[in-house]
């Protein structure tokens, strides 16, 4: 699997290198996601602008990926989606599940506004 990290204060952004997401590059993808979740990673963007072609193990990873950051207060967003992976979340209906957003840009304000309200969620808590 070909793709880029750029890691930064509040989260890291997962660039993908590949015209495929699907059973070949599935599993790495899961295993990256797990991996910087595990090194303490809590919010991830996801750059999909070079994906064309998504199957079902694609959308898998991209499953497992939103579950484990949100089991931990993070936030994963999607970004840069072609009209067939947009497409076949939709028919998946998981549309409503997955943080999805046109550009890498809102992906980092989506995260920054998702660390902003969860800090004053601790500080009311507190």
């Amino acid at each position: 699997m070909k793709y880029t990290i750029d890691k930064q204060e509040k989260y890291s952004l997962l660039k993908l290198h590949e015209e495929k997401m699907d059973s070949t590059v599935a599993p790495a993808l899961k295993s990256e996601l797990i991996t910087l979740h595990a090194e303490g990673v809590r919010n991830i963007i996801l750059d999909l602008s070079e994906v064309k072609y998504t199957d079902s193990s694609g959308l898998s990873a991209l499953l497992v990926g939103n579950r484990i950051l949100q089991e931990d207060g993070g936030i994963f967003v999607l970004t840069c989606l072609s009209d067939h992976t947009l497409k076949l979340i939709r028919i998946s209906q998981l549309d409503s599940v997955l943080n999805i957003l046109p550009t890498v840009q809102e992906g980092v304000d989506a995260v920054l506004m998702h660390e902003i309200e969860r800090d004053l969620r601790s500080e009311t808590d507190n």
